[in-house]
């Protein structure tokens, strides 16, 4: 048999991506020609409603200042989604290892998640002041609650043949848990991840409209209280970009952290090796 019966051909990998982007790429197309066509033709001013071609022309001439109040929101969202990250993991190991730590912390994080973001961000901000430290304690507030509920079921979804295997060789509590119980809950960690990615960036937002001096949220707020709701959606596009910036390197991170199931996926829509060979 020749080997190019059996390799698959080049560029095999990224076609099924490409495929899966279409219908999206079609939906957002029509989407953003119907609200073109209704902004140019609708009767509507462009100060109740622009159209994307006018938000995406003040984007390009105001793009100095939406980069200058990007830089800040992104630094606020990183620190911030990396102080939740690591709280989610200390905290669900600490709760894997002593159940009745669960039972008293998880009530306080529950109530930690009903808590709305218009009443905490100005009293957060009035304690600790304007600088980046009640932007770190609001996006890790909003982000960490996914990732650890999702820390804990994945330990719980431990094989318990695996762990008694362990415990027959002699492996303790806690080389049980870093070679079992945290590789198990891998897929539930990067659920939780990019459930919680998708909230880092508003979170930071709505820090900086409580209060700072630079930032995503200050520009929308000013160009709201100017009227130039095309510098809003401009801001809003920015916004919406690093949010699916963020997502798509959650994707990459998950990936390249458990190339297993890459190749278990791409064995699972490949052909059996019995087809391929008759």
């Amino acid at each position: 048999m020749s080997p190019s019966a059996t390799s698959p051909p080049r560029g095999g990998r990224s076609a099924p991506a490409i495929a899966k982007a279409i219908p999206a790429a079609i939906s957002l197309t029509l989407l953003l020609a119907a609200w073109e066509l209704y902004a140019r033709y609708g009767g509507v001013t462009h100060g109740m409603l622009p159209a994307p071609s006018r938000v995406l022309l003040q984007a390009w001439e105001n793009r100095a200042a939406l980069a200058d109040n990007t830089l800040p929101t992104i630094r606020a969202t990183l620190a911030g989604f990396a102080c939740s990250l690591i709280a989610a993991f200390v905290l669900s190991a600490l709760v894997d290892f002593l159940t009745p730590l669960r039972r008293a912390l998880f009530p306080l994080l529950i109530v930690s998640q009903t808590l709305p973001l218009v009443a905490i961000a100005p009293l957060i901000v009035l304690w600790f002041g304007f600088g980046l430290m009640p932007k770190i304690l609001l996006v890790a507030l909003v982000t960490f609650f996914p990732m650890m509920v999702a820390l804990v079921e994945g330990y719980a979804a431990t094989s318990k043949e695996i762990a008694q295997m362990l415990a027959a060789m002699g492996a303790g509590r806690r080389r049980i848990f870093w070679l079992a119980r945290l590789p198990s809950a891998l897929p539930y960690f990067f659920a939780g991840l990019r459930i919680s990615i998708t909230y880092a960036v508003v979170g930071a937002i709505f820090a900086e409209y409580a209060g700072a001096a630079k930032g995503l949220g200050i520009y929308m707020l000013n160009a709201k209280n100017n009227f130039r709701p095309d510098l809003v959606l401009a801001a809003v596009a920015v916004s919406a970009a690093l949010t699916l910036a963020l997502f798509g390197l959650a994707v990459l991170i998950q990936r390249l952290a458990m190339p297993w199931e890459n190749a278990g996926s791409e064995s699972r829509g490949g052909k059996p090796s019995g087809e391929s060979s008759q």
